[in-house]
């Protein structure tokens, strides 16, 4: 995932890649999935199937120089991804208190 971090972070890579890039870095560290991980088998295929192609479109879409050079840079690092981002912790927590709070209300438990 860091040579992925790396090449959105770069100014060359183009921006339907960065897009690409932001969206699979999202999907493969968000706990929500489109089938969850607890059915099996069925619950990791579809995390291995999207993020496996993915990467192949990512690959696809970013020059080879650029992706040279961010593979080089994640090779050398070893942790790429911001360690302090607390804004968004709080984003999420508060978009999960939000959701818990408007299903207690349609449950009228509250």
């Amino acid at each position: 995932m860091c040579i992925i971090y790396y090449a959105y972070k770069d100014p060359k890579t183009p921006l339907f890649a960065k897009m690409l890039a932001s969206i699979l870095i999202g999907y493969a560290a968000s706990p929500i999935d489109l089938i969850p991980d607890f059915i099996p088998i069925i619950g990791y295929l579809d995390d291995l199937i999207i993020l496996s192609l993915g990467v192949f479109f990512l690959i696809k879409l970013i020059p080879k120089e650029i992706w040279d050079k961010n593979l080089e840079l994640a090779e050398n690092r070893e942790n790429c991804f911001p360690h302090n981002n607390w804004l968004a912790g709080v984003i999420i927590l508060f978009i999960w208190v939000t959701i818990i709070f408007i299903f207690l209300i349609l449950l009228k438990i509250i």
